[in-house]
Parts: C-alpha cells; sequence; structure tokens
C-alpha cells in the first residue's frame, strides 16, 4: 500500500457544516467530506480490493465507495489533514490479515491438578455437613 498513490485517487470536497457557531457556519466551507471509490482504485491489487470489501462492508455505500466527513476543526485545512489520517488509518487496519487460531491440546497435569481441585473442594463441603450420629 503506498500513501502517496492512495491519497492521490481521493476526492475532498468542503461544505459547510452544520449546526451552532453563529455568522460564520454560514459563510465558511470548514466541513471536508472525503470519498473514496474502491473499485476504481489503482493503487490496490485485486486481492486488496476484496479484503477491504469484506472488511469494510459496513462503511461502504453499494458502489464500493467510502465516504468519511470531518467537521471537528473550525480550520478547513486541519479538517483535511484529520480526515486523511483517518481514511490511512482504516484502510491500514482493512488490510490486516488476522493470523488462524490453532487449537492447542490441554496438558494432562492441567487437567489433573483441576480434578484434584474439585475433589478437595467437594471434601470442605461434605465436611461442613452435619454428623449423622445414627
Amino acid at each position: 500500500m503506498e500513501k502517496e498513490k492512495i491519497i492521490s485517487e481521493l476526492t475532498l470536497k468542503a461544505v459547510r457544516s452544520s449546526g451552532a457557531g453563529g455568522q460564520n457556519v454560514n459563510k465558511v466551507s470548514s466541513k471536508v467530506v472525503l470519498t473514496f471509490d474502491l473499485k476504481k482504485s489503482q493503487s490496490l491489487t485485486e486481492e486488496e480490493k476484496l479484503l477491504l470489501e469484506t472488511k469494510l462492508s459496513s462503511r461502504l455505500t453499494t458502489e464500493l465507495v467510502l465516504i468519511l466527513n470531518c467537521d471537528e476543526d473550525r480550520s478547513q485545512l486541519k479538517n483535511k489533514e484529520i480526515v486523511i489520517k483517518r481514511f490511512l488509518e482504516i484502510i491500514k487496519n482493512g488490510l490486516i490479515i488476522p493470523k488462524e487460531r490453532r487449537a492447542t491440546k490441554i496438558p494432562k497435569s492441567v487437567i489433573r491438578k483441576r480434578i484434584k481441585n474439585k475433589k478437595n473442594i467437594s471434601e470442605v463441603k461434605k465436611n461442613r455437613k452435619k454428623p449423622n450420629l445414627d
């Protein structure tokens, strides 16, 4: 994965933020909307695209487009940096292939120890009962 190549494929658009902010909100486009078309990407291999498609399926649109918004800061430049950093983190985490879990055998000594412990607890509980004087 080459960061520069992927960043060059991003589409960034500045939009007016919603919410409180007074007159500034009405005239400044500080919110940044990032779109990345997974299908048309040239920097990712087919295997990487399939992996990202399965891992990011809940975040992708039906046309396999990833859309991220950022309006955390009043500065458009900072919002742009934040959204790109977030995008790269999502892609990096999406490309991680988890290790296959191998089942391990429980050692016999551990089994013996557990059974011995169970018997000891059983004896302790038996000794708590009132003695039968018949």
